[in-house]
């Protein structure tokens, strides 16, 4: 009636169960996050027990990371329509198995396909944390559950190297690089049994059905961009790998083009047009894979160099990534604020360090004068590049959300996701592909030397992008989300 104060929207009962829920679902979160970094200083070591080609060596990241980027995008979609807690079980209880597999293989071939799978049990689980995050909090809750993700995800990066090479080298029970993914084997049997009772089942009411075919085709292109990249070098670049690398950017690049011109409103849209359309979200796509370009690639050959060129030990070279992790720590917690402040200069600092850092690391591993460059001389640019990472990264999250209509949201944040996914995998294939073509020419010392102005490179091409964004990149709220409910 005209005149009376409308009836104020009730604020949601909170979940008696969601705190202990939301440390389930973190501890199976970083599951993930660990081992996107954990396997990296095994590398060698599996190489070595396996008579892996190095071609597999590739392999074992990006067959990890493209099952998770092809898989993501749909798994969120099924978990906000049929309901998040069977997918998270479900991804949790295959991450397990995954671990197992692996740690049991008896080949490379076999190695890889469990590693596949852990990507997709991985894509599983992981967009249902923070899908049920999101229906779970409300209001100073959400921030602080997802200030908490954050900080898990973090830490993660930051200890999954050194974890890495501290289970490899403890041989324990004589497993030796085994026991990086059978360490997965109890954490996920307790997080399910936990998960089973603790986790409430939410879902999306008006969520639209996934589209299961586009899915398909969209993985099929990923792939087939990867598979040429990886085996290329050491099949001299034939002919059916370019035409595969180009049949797969046909893939990706029509099936956008198709959902742009034919969806129905039942359909929920893999690749949301819309999102594509704002420079702050396109632009910032392409800084994101740049970045996961980079980083994977590094640290790939880097374990590689340490260990194979300097006789480092796992631990040893876990031990020296540490300096990397302490400048993302250092700058880190001032990097919104900075960038709410100062836009997109921030995030162009933070790339141009990045590609300064590494730039540092070449330098010092081609001027040593020693027979063996040693740790020191690798901790400032480690240490500047690690500082970049908290300029460009922790603020890039919020360019893409900040841009984004609430109502595909969801869908850019998964496009976003799959991004870094893919370009792990394309880091590895690329600058994998560099180090080893010129490792037969002159030794790991002279292959890494080849392979750090890529590193670089990338790093520099995404500071010019991060130019490209607009001037106030970063507002000082994300863009709020429309409210989900419960089951």
């Amino acid at each position: 009636m005209n005149g009376m104060t409308p009836t104020p929207t009730p604020t949601p009962i909170p979940h008696p169960r969601r705190w202990a829920a939301a440390v389930v679902m973190m501890v199976a979160a970083l599951m993930d996050l660990l081992d996107v970094t954990i396997v990296n200083v095994a590398i060698p070591s599996i190489g070595r027990d396996l008579h892996a080609s190095e071609s597999a060596l590739q392999w074992l990241v990006s067959a990890y990371l493209l099952g998770f980027a092809a898989t993501l995008i749909v798994s969120g979609h099924l978990g906000d329509r049929y309901g998040r807690k069977a997918l998270f079980l479900a991804g949790t209880a295959g991450f397990g198995l995954a671990g197992l597999a692996c740690g049991i293989a008896q080949s490379p071939g076999q190695l890889i396909a469990a590693r596949a799978a852990q990507g997709v049990t991985a894509a599983l689980l992981m967009p249902q944390v923070l899908g049920s995050f999101r229906t779970l909090f409300h209001g100073k809750e959400r921030g602080a559950v997802f200030g908490m993700y954050g900080a898990v995800a973090g830490f993660a990066s930051a200890v999954g190297l050194l974890l890495g090479g501290l289970l490899t080298d403890a041989d324990l029970f004589g497993w030796g690089w085994r026991s990086v993914f059978l360490v997965n084997v109890p954490v996920a049997l307790a997080t399910l049994l936990a998960g089973a009772v603790l986790v409430p089942a939410t879902r999306e009411r008006g969520a639209g059905r996934p589209d299961l075919l586009g899915s398909l085709v969209l993985a099929a292109g990923l792939i087939a961009i990867v598979l040429p990249l990886v085996q290329g070098e050491a099949n001299g670049w034939p002919l059916w790998g370019w035409l595969c690398l180009a049949a797969g950017v046909l893939a990706v690049a029509g099936l956008g083009v198709l959902e742009a011109r034919r969806r129905t409103a039942a359909t929920v849209p893999l690749l949301p047009v819309r999102a594509f359309r704002l420079p702050a979200f396109s632009v910032g796509l392409a800084v994101q894979l740049l970045f996961a370009v980079g980083m994977q690639g590094f640290f790939l050959v880097f374990a590689i160099w340490l260990q194979g060129g300097e006789g480092y030990t796992p631990m040893q070279a876990g031990l020296v990534t540490v300096a990397f992790s302490v400048g993302g720590f250092l700058t880190a917690p001032a990097a919104d604020a900075l960038a709410v402040r100062f836009g997109r200069l921030v995030l162009a600092a933070g790339a141009l360090m990045m590609a300064g850092g590494f730039a540092g690391v070449w330098y010092a591993v081609a001027h040593s004068t020693a027979a063996h460059t040693g740790a020191w001389p690798l901790v400032p640019g480690l240490l500047v590049a690690g500082a970049g990472l908290g300029f460009l990264v922790v603020p890039l999250v919020n360019v893409v959300l900040s841009a984004v209509p609430a109502d595909i949201a969801g869908g850019a944040s998964g496009i976003f996701s799959t991004a870094q996914q893919f370009g792990g995998a394309l880091g590895a294939a690329v600058i994998g592909s560099v180090f080893f073509g010129a490792l037969a020419d002159g030794g790991p010392t002279h292959a890494l030397t080849t392979a750090m102005p890529w590193v670089s490179a990338g790093f520099l091409l995404s500071a010019v992008l991060c130019l490209l964004l607009p001037r106030t990149a970063v507002a000082p709220d994300p863009r709020p989300e429309a409210e989900p409910v419960a089951a």
